[in-house]
Parts: structure tokens; C-alpha cells; sequence
């Protein structure tokens, strides 16, 4: 069997979406899994929208996923130029090839005229077969050399018959090769369309695989015309299912986020993205949710790939974030916290850092997504701390004596106690009897007064990580809020 080559052709028009992120990672997958190339190829002929930032934004994007590409942009590679806008030399010989051959003819009817025929067939006249199709070929030659405005068509063979796509995923589709227009390889202004150029960068790149969205399976049995037309056989299809959103619909901006970055930004991790987007249509054993890169493209194969669109799950998502979170460690924490530390204002100093690592065994359970991180460990990096009007309410105002009574008396204990954790646990609980007070009469005031609200982290080691005198001046000030 010949070396395994696969490509992720994005077009440049905007960031990377999540159905492009999930071809990306089959492809990256199929191509490590068989020890192949896999390449990253930039379909930038759209001219007004595809931009250098678009490209700088899809191969950032994939570089956070995780995603490295044997050929391609910043990698180079011996089938380059890896931009469409440099391949137009190939586009030319491949069409001067099909000219030869016979299987390209120039056609110089109007859009008016194109349009008039395709109403006449809507009204229910019989097709008829484009009349520049038989043209002399001294005639036509004779109308190019003239200036005369055209385009190059495929000519499709009129005893073609039935076009059949294997494909891996779907199984076998036919299609009516009598239905296939003779399609236009290459505009007016000498620009290739994407059915003819795309062909034309999978031979010369060597393509073995197509792993693509089944949004693009109607164009495949054109791309086959264009396959036999050059004499090149066809490769692999796989055409993958879209993803849906909660609501079974495709994909949208309506669902939240799109894009790759936008998921970033919320919070996501780049290994649980990963993840959870490589389980949108694959599972290595039906029982194994999370896994790594690596364990992916071991264990990745097409005939696990799923024929059913699937749904977005954004619960199961947080969950899978969270169990990354949980098993990451505190050093890379502490990495995946910094740029919402940053855009927070904090200064990633010693104190900052240290303080951060060691919130991590109180937090990670608690984290679902990393912008959760800074606004649950705010208490622990500010001097002082804001209290929740809420918390303050209902904890330290509905029953303010008992309130401010548990606090001072905290802050008496805390003055002279050991600052270990342990030392701090036996002086708060030994409030309970000295108080005769049930837990959350003693220990909530005390949670608001150092954290700021009624819900935090576990609080002794809260306390541990604090100074001593940033936990007296709390207890002072929440004394005062808190009513006789």
C-alpha cells in the first residue's frame, strides 16, 4: 500500500469553525494513526474574503488544538506552494492537459443566454447540451484570439452513465453522470473554480484520502469527471456527517460559540476541545470518553466513523472540561489561568504564582471552565475582599448578633493559633462548643468575612493560604457590617 496522504483544505474567509476543527483532527489522526503525511492546504481563491489574517487565525487556532502538519504553511514540504493563489501554473497545465485530450472546450454564451436555458428547463423544455460544445475548433480559436469573453468547460461524455462515490462512511452513491452539467473548470478572468482546482492539488499532492464534511458529497461525482477527465484515479472518500446544535439544527452562530478561539476564550481547554470534538462522529470502544492525542491517532480508524450527524452536548463538554481540570496539576494550572489573570490585572509575580498553584487542590474540582479560575480565587490575590450582598444578607444581617459574635470570637482564636491548616481546623471547631452553636452558625459568617461570600473553597485551607493579618482585618470589617 502507498504512504497515507490526507489534507485539511480551509478556505481562508474566517476563523476556524468547530466542523472545520473536527475534520482537521480525522485527518491529523487518520494520517498518525497509518503512519502517513498529513498536510494543511490554504484554499484562498475567494478574493475579497479570504485574508492573511484569516489564514493567521486558522493556523493559530490549530496550533492550540494541538495540531501539527507535515506539509504546509510555516512547514514548507516537496508538493508546495500550499496557498491556491500560487498554484495557478498548475491549474494552466492541467487545463492546457484536458484541452489536448479533447475534454475541455471553450464556451462563450452570455449569462443571459445561460440563464434563458436554465428557465426553459424549469418550464419543463428537455436539456439541451451546450451549444459550444461542438464548435469548430479553428472557429472558437479564431473567437479567443479575437478577445472574445469565455470560459472553459468540462465536456462531460455523453455515454458516462452512472457515477458511482465509494465512500467509507456512506457506503455507495450513484449519481446520473446525463444530469452533470459540463461544468466550468476555469472563469473569464482565468481563475480555476473550486471543483477543478481542488482536483487538481489532491493528484499533484498525492492524495490517497479525502476525510471531508458531507456537505461537500454532492460535489464529488463532478470531481470524479474531473479525476477520469485528467486519467488519474480517484481516492478514498469519507465524508463526515455535520454536528447540530442542542437542538438537533445544524450549527450555528445562534447555538453560542462557533469558532475555535471563541471556545478558548470562554474558558475551554484545548486537550477537552479536542477531545469532545474527536467524539462528535468517532469512538475508539463505545465505553472510552476521555483519551489523549496520542491514544487518538493509535487507536484512530475510518470504519469507526459514525453515518449520523451528531449533536452538540455542551454540559458534556463542561464535564469533560472539568476532568481535564482535575488531573492537569497545579504548574499547569497556573499556564491555563494566565491570560484571564492578566486580562484580571494581576501580575504574574512569585506571590501571584504561588498563590494560584496552591489554590489549585481547593479549586479543581470546582472549575469547570478557566474564566471560572479568577473570580473563585479573587479573595485569596486582593488585600481586601468584596463582600456578596447576598451572602452579607442572609448570613451576616438575618441574624447579625449571632453573626458578629462567631466572628469576633474567630478572630480571637486565629491571633495566637499555629498557621497550619490542621492548628486553624481545631481552633474554628473548638468555637462550636464554647458557642453551642451548630456549624453553619460559626463557620458561615466566617466564610463570608474571608472569602466574600457564602460559597467558596473549602475555608480552614482558605485561611492557611492567607496572611494572618489579611484574615484579622476581614473579621474586623465584616464585625461591623454585621447588625445587632
Amino acid at each position: 500500500m502507498s504512504e497515507v496522504r490526507v489534507r485539511f483544505a480551509p478556505s481562508p474567509t474566517g476563523k476556524l469553525h468547530i466542523g472545520g476543527a473536527r475534520t482537521a483532527i480525522y485527518n491529523w489522526a487518520f494520517a498518525r494513526a497509518m503512519g502517513g503525511k498529513f498536510v494543511l492546504r490554504i484554499e484562498d481563491t475567494d478574493p475579497e474574503r479570504s485574508t492573511q489574517e484569516n489564514i493567521d487565525l486558522i493556523i493559530r487556532a490549530m496550533r492550540w488544538l494541538g495540531l501539527d502538519w507535515d506539509e504546509g504553511p510555516e512547514v514548507g514540504g516537496p508538493y508546495g506552494p500550499y496557498l491556491q493563489t500560487q498554484r495557478f501554473d498548475t491549474y494552466t497545465a492541467a487545463l492546457e492537459q484536458l484541452k489536448e485530450s479533447g475534454n475541455a472546450y471553450p464556451c462563450f454564451c452570455t449569462s443571459e443566454e445561460l440563464a434563458a436555458r436554465r428557465e426553459a428547463v424549469q418550464n419543463g423544455a428537455e436539456r439541451q447540451p451546450d451549444p459550444c460544445r461542438c464548435l469548430d475548433h479553428d472557429a472558437a480559436q479564431a473567437r479567443i484570439d479575437a478577445g472574445e469573453a469565455h470560459v472553459w468547460r468540462l465536456k462531460v461524455p455523453e455515454d458516462r452513465g452512472t457515477i458511482v462515490v465509494h465512500d467509507i462512511v456512506h457506503g455507495d452513491s450513484e449519481f446520473d453522470a446525463s444530469l452533470q452539467d459540463d461544468m466550468i473548470l476555469v472563469r473569464s478572468d482565468g481563475s480555476p473554480t473550486y471543483n477543478f482546482a481542488v482536483v487538481c492539488d489532491d493528484v499533484n499532492m498525492k492524495m490517497t484520502h479525502i476525510i471531508r464534511g458531507d456537505d461537500h458529497l454532492s460535489n464529488t461525482p463532478r470531481q470524479v469527471l474531473v479525476y477520469e477527465a485528467l486519467g488519474y484515479p480517484t481516492p478514498t472518500f469519507a465524508h463526515l456527517p455535520m454536528i447540530c446544535g442542542p437542538d438537533g439544527k445544524k450549527l450555528s452562530k445562534r447555538h453560542g460559540a462557533a469558532s475555535v478561539e471563541e471556545y478558548r476564550d470562554l474558558g475551554y481547554l484545548s486537550d477537552a476541545l479536542f477531545n469532545y470534538l474527536a467524539l462528535l462522529g468517532w469512538a475508539p470502544d463505545g465505553e472510552t470518553t476521555v483519551f489523549s492525542r496520542d491514544e487518538m491517532a493509535e487507536k484512530f480508524t475510518l470504519d469507526h466513523l459514525s453515518k449520523n450527524p451528531s449533536s452538540l452536548d455542551f454540559d458534556k463538554l463542561e464535564w469533560m472540561n472539568n476532568q481535564y481540570v482535575q488531573t492537569m496539576g497545579a504548574d499547569a494550572f497556573l499556564e491555563a489561568a494566565r491570560p484571564y489573570l492578566e486580562q484580571a490585572g494581576y501580575a504574574l509575580d512569585e506571590r501571584v504564582s504561588t498563590i494560584v498553584k496552591a489554590s489549585y487542590p481547593l479549586v479543581r474540582e470546582r472549575v469547570k471552565l478557566m474564566t471560572d479560575a479568577v473570580p473563585m480565587i479573587k479573595y485569596l490575590l486582593d488585600e481586601e475582599v468584596e463582600l456578596d450582598e447576598k451572602s452579607v444578607a442572609k448570613v451576616l444581617q438575618k441574624d447579625g448578633k449571632k453573626a458578629k459574635t462567631a466572628i469576633l470570637e474567630a478572630a480571637k482564636v486565629l491571633e495566637g493559633c499555629e498557621w497550619t491548616v490542621e492548628a486553624i481546623e481545631a481552633a474554628l471547631r473548638g468555637l462550636l462548643e464554647k458557642l453551642d452553636a451548630k456549624p453553619r452558625f460559626v463557620f458561615q459568617p466566617i466564610r463570608v468575612a474571608v472569602t466574600g461570600n457564602m460559597v467558596s473553597p473549602p475555608l480552614f485551607e482558605s485561611i492557611e493560604l492567607l496572611d494572618r493579618k489579611v484574615v484579622l482585618d476581614r473579621l474586623a470589617k465584616a464585625a461591623q457590617v454585621a447588625v445587632d
